[in-house]
């Protein structure tokens, strides 16, 4: 039997939603070990609409449900499959002739003619998604009356931010990739850049970082020689910042596997820390630093425009779990300080257990953001913290939601 085109991607991308909705695992995570030794392009499709298939997980579940009698259960083959299927057509613009041909091939027996009917079905109707996808219910009580407006904002896929290493350079990247700043060292392009293929990114002009995540180390400010500690620094773009900044930079990260991406960064921007692969609850450093940076590990639900599968893994478990390990290594790092030095508290979340509640409880004096620190349009909260969320910047092209104090030890 000749082989169906476009198949691998589609099987990947099922291994990924099974991987996520059963097991629990991070879209990364699957995607790593279901796309191994695809082509780049079909990696990239798989990813796409196991990603879109996640996103709007309630609204594609609705369309099945009211195109079928027959009881479904949430992780059942042929409801996956027929999640990717409508996901393709609705939002990656996949012919439905196109659809049919590769879904079904993942499918045999009744399943498979279960799918067929209830695709050709929805098909024929002409069903729409929603101008926002919709929240599972425990995520939207949870945000509360921000739901509204960061569902709104995951309906778009994100653009692509960089860090520029030189500031003075910001301009002329800018034009050169033909992108917008927002900030000094900022420029974001449209979606769909092929990064590797940019100009800069050989000469290690730049990285890629959201500008949410690249607000922390801007309130270090810079360096001038002094000692900063980058705390759980993996992937590295907070190292790079803080080292392009002037810090004598030590990075610590808990998995050796993931420093070595910060080291190949470092390695091509022709920046320099020194980089230690450690425990940040076990670990100790053997003397105090001027600046301190945590980036806290955390449940990531800021990040829901890139890895949508944090609406459906996470629960009040995970987000207690993270909660106790960031006061653990908040705790610790307090004590690393110099006389007058800076910590800087920050996670890519948005749940007030993992932000403004460990805030609340630290022990430091707080040293309050301004408004003339953060990019044109965002504003400190009145505890003088930072809050982003995805539904901010929206002319912009939104942004990642951030959880951001400051704090200065006595001098």
């Amino acid at each position: 039997m000749a082989k169906v085109q476009g198949l691998p991607a589609r099987t990947a991308a099922l291994r990924m939603l099974d991987a996520v909705m059963r097991r629990g695992e991070t879209l990364d995570l699957a995607e790593r070990s279901a796309a191994k030794g695809l082509t780049p392009s079909d990696r990239a499709l798989a990813r796409a609409i196991a990603g879109e298939s996640l996103r709007w997980l309630r609204d594609l579940d609705a369309m099945i449900d009211g195109a079928t009698q027959q009881i479904l259960p949430d992780d059942a083959k042929p409801r996956m499959v027929l999640r990717m299927m409508l996901a393709q057509w609705l939002r990656l613009d996949t012919p439905p002739h196109a659809v049919i041909a590769t879904g079904l091939e993942l499918l045999t027996g009744g399943p498979r003619r279960l799918a067929h009917g209830v695709f050709s079905a929805l098909v024929k109707q002409g069903v729409t998604l929603p101008d926002a996808p919709t929240l599972p219910p425990e995520v939207a009580a949870r945000w509360s009356e921000r739901a509204g407006p960061i569902a709104t904002a995951l309906a778009a896929l994100p653009p692509l931010d960089l860090a520029i290493k030189d500031w003075s350079q910001t301009e002329h990247w800018a034009a050169e990739l033909g992108g917008t700043s927002l900030a000094p060292g900022h420029v974001r392009l449209a979606r769909g850049s092929a990064v590797e293929r940019l100009a800069g990114f050989e000469a290690g002009a730049w990285w890629v970082q959201d500008i949410a995540a690249s607000l922390p180390a801007r309130l270090l400010g810079a360096g001038e020689g002094r000692r900063v500690l980058d705390l759980c620094a993996a992937p590295g773009g907070k190292t790079l910042q803080l080292a392009a900044a002037g810090w004598q930079v030590t990075a610590i990260d808990k998995s050796a596997k993931r420093l070595d991406r910060l080291v190949d960064n470092l390695d091509r921007t022709g920046l320099s820390a020194e980089v230690v692969a450690a425990d940040a609850l076990t670990w100790e450093p053997g003397c105090t630093y001027d600046a301190i940076l945590l980036d806290a590990p955390c449940t990531a639900t800021g990040t829901a425009r890139r890895h949508p599968d944090v609406l459906h893994r996470i629960h009040a478990a995970q987000i207690a779990e993270m909660a106790e390990l960031q006061a653990a290594i908040l705790a610790r790092a307090a004590q690393w300080l110099t006389p007058g030095g800076t910590l800087v508290y920050a996670t890519c979340s948005l749940e007030p257990e993992e932000g403004e509640q460990q805030a609340a409880q630290c022990a430091l004096p707080p040293a309050p953001v301004t408004a003339d620190e953060l990019p044109a349009g965002l504003q400190p909260t009145a505890e003088g913290w930072v809050r982003t969320d995805p539904s901010m910047l929206p002319d912009a092209g939104g942004m990642d939601g951030f959880f951001i104090a400051r704090f200065r030890a006595a001098g």
